[in-house]
């Protein structure tokens, strides 16, 4: 948009920040029994079509705590994604939980019910009342694909519930993706030196006040028997990107490191 005089005005600032919240659902995460790869793989595919994963949360199997965090970050963030408690068995809890975080019923879906049926009669499999279990879906949710295993998911109102075994959580964030609508995309720039971080942690301090919209990381590393930090820098301006990486590459000649560009080798 345009002023009177014809100038550029405030709306075409950037475009606006999309945020989600990652929940994580099981004992056995928060047991050490099995290793999460869900979070880090939300976030990277969430960040290609600009929505912003800023939580996470790794919760029990537990249907108070569930309830309490699905209406505590679902009214935070424009979007929400759990993994995990979607399965057959007893301590699969987590539709029942997010029925009752939004105050619905909850029933056999009869699509849902349809698409296991099928499933179960191809592969020879006995569709039990167990496996039924997984075409219980909310009052008003609508299906995420599961083209691997067949049982889906559901969304209702900003939240998406996904199973928690990887392959399967991936095919059906491919399949929700494009009900989702991006926002600003962010970016990043690394500048790494031979030298500690608390050696320039006084200067950063004052880059980072600076650059306010530029998000600052200092990370130590060690090769060998050489240390140094890289300096990640991230927001949704590649302009002002750009310039803090140039001060972040002054800060380091300041103190005669020379600066090397992303990671060092």
């Amino acid at each position: 948009m345009t002023d009177a005089a014809g100038r550029p005005g405030a709306e075409s600032a950037a475009p606006r920040l999309v945020t989600a919240c990652v929940v994580l659902i099981g004992d056995e995460i928060l047991s050490g029994r099995t290793r999460d790869s869900n979070l880090s793989y939300i976030a990277q595919h969430l960040n290609q079509i600009g929505v912003q994963v800023r939580e996470a949360r790794v919760i029990p199997d537990v249907e108070e705590t569930i309830v309490s965090v699905i209406n505590e970050v679902r009214a935070r963030h424009d979007y929400v994604f759990t993994t995990g408690g979607i399965g057959p068995t007893h301590d699969d809890i987590t539709a029942d939980s997010i029925a009752k975080a939004f105050g619905v019923p909850i029933d056999h879906h009869p699509e849902a019910m349809a698409i296991l049926d099928a499933h179960y009669k191809e592969t020879g499999g006995e569709f039990t009342e167990a496996r039924k279990r997984m075409a219980r879906i909310p009052e008003g949710a609508t299906l995420i694909a599961n083209p691997l295993s067949k049982a889906p998911g559901f969304q209702i109102g900003n939240v998406f519930v996904m199973a928690g075994v990887p392959m399967v959580m991936q095919v059906m964030l491919d399949s929700l993706t494009p009900r989702l609508e991006g926002g600003a995309t962010m970016c990043s720039r690394t500048v790494s030196g031979q030298i500690g971080e608390g050696t320039i942690a006084e200067k950063l301090g004052e880059l980072q006040k600076r650059f306010p919209d530029v998000v600052i990381g200092s990370y130590p590393y060690y090769r060998g028997k050489s240390f140094g930090t890289s300096l990640v820098m991230r927001g949704v301006d590649p302009v002002r990107l750009d310039e803090a990486a140039g001060e972040i590459r002054a800060l380091l000649e300041g103190f005669g490191v020379e600066p090397i560009e992303g990671e060092p080798g």
